[in-house]
């Protein structure tokens, strides 16, 4: 009998892996369960582009549509996964029905983190996950609106630097001493934050939102552990995401930090694998567990996944990489600068090109750029390749970087 591989999440991991396992020669049926009504579409532009009306929605798709007809995959979109019996081997649906399955992917992806403070249910606050939240948002912001966004990270000074462009009045406020605290150097932090202090943000550091205020139903400011209030037309909350788990939870699959797989995908269950922003995997650049929240890791882990589905076990080791456009700056990253013993800073912030190398041991682990590709690729070798660099010689933008690759 024919087998059917189901892939419960259609976004970058889902898709992709899809995609990988009709190139790996799958002739099985492929069902793809996805809880929004569009095709797997692209996330990051979300905060940047698409918010700033460069891009239009059919160009976020990651997939012309034709590609699902012609590689006959079902979508079953506008539709949840309720439930799943390991045992039976079938899933719930919303819409009434349930569907089989020989093999499932779980591409679950995240949700984000609720704002738990008074005044939270207001109308005037917003999230940014998906395409119909950034729907919502788009009109709003517009020129003389005052933006609050609760949290420093990706998300929180994306969004500002576009609210800042389309001049609106922002003001960012972040629990933590610096901004981007969890990801980047106290250089790239530090820097960020003049940047944004230029371009008119207001930026508040250690500082929390107890509550939203609101008039007749409608946010109205957000009160600060200082004691100010911040007047506001839109609240954005960007305080981080949580992983969709509970549909393996319930169905008795392992989970920690998300859904717990090995170094192939598969979960606790042989028939159940879990990839992309959900998956909590081993990760050899992490020296342990971990879950990366990425659009490298989504495509790179589904890969891997949909393989083993196929018993085609090859282990993921991939180098994580990330990436975040505020103004006319890119911030890439690659690695993770976990167990570093040295940092390398190669160029000057006041040029607005510079890099930051993590090492351990002389071994570069990590890199954080900004506006310097070559470091960037470069650095993303030399991680790869476990390679010991002279710090003196890394940290002079007089030699070449090229030639540390090289030996």
């Amino acid at each position: 009998m024919s087998e059917t591989f189901v892939i419960i999440g259609a976004g970058q991991a889902g898709c992709q892996a899809a995609a990988t396992l009709r190139s790996e020669h799958f002739t099985g049926d492929i069902v793809m369960i996805g809880d929004e009504a569009q095709p797997p579409y692209q996330r990051p532009p979300l905060s940047k582009k698409y918010l700033m009306g460069e891009l239009a929605a059919p160009r976020l798709e990651l997939r012309p549509r034709k590609f699902y007809d012609d590689q006959n995959v079902t979508l079953k979109l506008a539709t949840r996964a309720l439930s799943i019996d390991t045992r039976a081997h079938r899933i719930t649906l919303s819409d009434g029905t349930s569907q089989p399955y020989t093999k499932v992917l779980l591409a679950t992806g995240t949700r984000a983190r609720p704002l738990a403070i008074p005044g939270a249910d207001l109308t005037g606050i917003f999230y940014l996950r998906t395409l119909a939240d950034v729907d919502q948002l788009r009109p709003q912001v517009a020129p003389g609106k005052r933006v609050v966004l609760l949290g420093g990270g990706f998300i929180g000074l994306e969004v500002a630097a576009v609210a800042a462009k389309l001049g609106c009045a922002v003001t960012v406020v972040e629990m933590a001493p610096r901004l981007m605290g969890r990801a980047v150097s106290d250089v790239v932090s530090k820097f960020y934050l003049d940047e944004h202090r230029k371009a008119g943000v207001t930026v508040y550091l250690d500082t929390a939102s107890v509550a939203i205020e609101g008039a007749n139903g409608a946010a109205t400011g957000v009160k600060l552990s200082t004691g100010d209030t911040v007047p506001a037309d839109i609240v954005l909350v960007g305080i981080g995401a949580l992983p969709n788990d509970e549909l393996a939870k319930a169905a008795g699959i392992a989970c920690g930090n998300g859904i717990m797989v090995d170094e192939f995908g598969c979960t606790s269950d042989p028939d159940v694998f879990a990839a992309g922003d959900c998956a909590d995997h081993p990760n050899p650049f992490a020296k342990g567990r971990f879950r990366l929240e990425s659009v490298q890791n989504a495509i790179d882990q589904a890969k891997y996944a949909a393989k083993a589905m196929m018993g085609n076990k090859i282990a993921y080791h991939e180098v994580p990489w990330f990436w975040s456009d505020q103004y006319d700056l890119k911030l890439q990253m690659a690695g993770l600068a976990i167990g570093y013993d040295m940092t390398v800073q190669r160029g000057s912030t006041d040029a607005r090109s510079f890099s930051v190398f993590y090492l351990e041991n002389g071994r570069v682990i990590a890199v954080e750029t900004v506006n310097a590709i070559p470091e960037y690729m470069i650095g993303r070798k030399l991680i790869a390749a476990k390679t010991h660099v002279d710090p003196e010689k890394l940290a002079d933008p007089g030699v070449p970087i090229k030639t540390l690759a090289e030996g």
